[in-house]
């Protein structure tokens, strides 16, 4: 980014392009699991797909409804809609009883209700315990969007009753009241989760947090980051495993509980080692039995393997479904998963090489070369720009163009031979 005369911010080329390219993959990563040409409701209640919500069919006071993605373009173009991100087990209720007389244009056969459907106030445009809608125009406090894995919702960082984290991306987070409802994550929240940690409930006076030098410059930074929605990842990044890795080695523990931005692939893993119980014994009251506990507050941030880690014995996993929580033994329920999924897809029908599939060994190799040749030239020219810090605008680039087809039709016409 620049400052021009007037002291007013502008961004260079790179900066809009680098931009483009992070909403491109944002975009690809929320939607890539979701047909953008048919309902999904044949599907049933899908497992994990883009919703959104229409204001317009389904105004605040009335019942709550969401719609898929294929259905957001066709049936509700030109209405205002709520983008939900994504919801866990969830069918499409385009057209049905709670639109009225609308029918849904791309499946119009369909029952009148879908029971199975979670609704919150995300569906109205409201969001955290605040109640109030992203963006608000009346709040002025910068603050990032986090989404609670279990119910759903969305949280402002600061209204989540625990210090948050820097490093959040490869972290999954439940909200306090979603862990008050399903008690037992608490006791895995004291071994697998990172400090503070006490022996068996301490009064809060005996918990003497400790802060490193520099940490309220960190603080003061991090009010005052741009706001953004991000799903505890979650917002999701597919990283390959030399990145994850470069991330997760860069981060550390401060003592007590003053959380850093860098953590060693181990502590992100889980603060306390959690070593399997002899075979036959169940993990969670192996665990209890430590008499490790954890304040009961706040909402709490997971590491990104701590799934793998929470016993399936018979008994617990009874426990899951009476807290409504079982999908928390299925990793590919997580966003990530979903994300890196509809990265795969996009990945894999990618129209370039689909186009070159179609044509002989020669013409790929023609095209390839030209393709390169084509992007080498447009990046040399384009830097001159970004190195100037000069704006570019249409005529630079049709300008660019119609010297490339000149420059081609030079190569390509026959040469004229002239005999005395």
């Amino acid at each position: 980014m620049a400052v021009d005369s007037g002291d007013e911010p502008t961004f260079s080329l790179v900066d809009v392009l680098e931009e483009d390219d992070e909403l491109e993959e944002e975009a690809y990563a929320v939607l890539g699991g979701s047909d953008p040409d048919k309902c999904s409701y044949p599907q049933g209640y899908v497992k994990r797909q883009a919703v959104y919500a229409c204001s317009t069919c389904t105004p605040r006071g009335g019942e709550p409804a969401g719609v898929c993605l294929a259905c957001s373009y066709k049936c509700h173009e030109g209405h205002e809609l709520f983008e939900l991100y994504t919801k866990r087990n969830f069918r499409c209720d385009c057209g049905n009883d709670k639109f009225g007389g609308l029918k849904c244009k791309l499946f119009p056969d369909k029952v009148g209700c879908n029971p199975n459907n979670k609704y919150n106030h995300n569906f109205f445009g409201l969001y955290c315990t605040c109640d109030r809608p992203y963006p608000d125009s009346e709040d002025q406090v910068p603050d990032e969007m986090i989404q609670c894995i279990v119910c759903e919702d969305w949280f402002h960082g600061r209204h989540l009753g625990c210090e948050l984290e820097e490093c959040v991306e490869l972290q999954e987070m439940v909200c306090e009241a979603c862990m008050n409802k399903a008690p037992f994550l608490w006791s895995y929240a004291a071994h697998i989760t990172a400090p503070p940690l006490t022996k068996v409930s301490p009064c809060k006076e005996e918990v003497e947090v400790n802060v490193e030098a520099g940490d309220g410059e960190k603080e003061e930074e991090a009010e005052e980051s741009v706001p953004c929605r991000n799903g505890s990842l979650e917002a999701s990044r597919s990283l390959t495993e030399d990145v994850e890795d470069k991330v997760l080695n860069s981060a550390q523990v401060v003592p007590n509980g003053a959380v850093g931005c860098k953590r060693t692939h181990g502590q992100m893993e889980g603060s306390v080692p959690t070593p399997a119980p002899p075979p036959g014994q169940c993990k969670l009251v192996a665990l209890e039995a430590k008499g490790l506990e954890r304040m009961r507050q706040g909402a709490v941030f997971w590491p990104y393997v701590w799934r793998s880690q929470l016993c399936t014995c018979i008994s617990c996993k009874r426990a899951y479904v009476a807290a409504g929580v079982p999908f928390l033994l299925d990793e590919s329920d997580t966003v990530l998963a979903y994300e890196n999924r509809g990265r795969a897809a996009h990945e894999g029908c990618d129209p370039l090489m689909s186009a070159l599939n179609m044509l002989d060994h020669v013409q790929q190799l023609e095209i390839i070369y030209e393709f390169n040749d084509m992007k080498a030239e447009l990046k040399e020219y384009l830097q001159r720009f970004a190195v100037e810090g000069k704006v570019v605008t249409s005529e630079d680039i049709q300008s660019f163009f119609e010297e490339l087809q000149a420059r081609k039709r030079r190569r390509t016409s026959p040469c004229q031979y002239y005999c005395s």
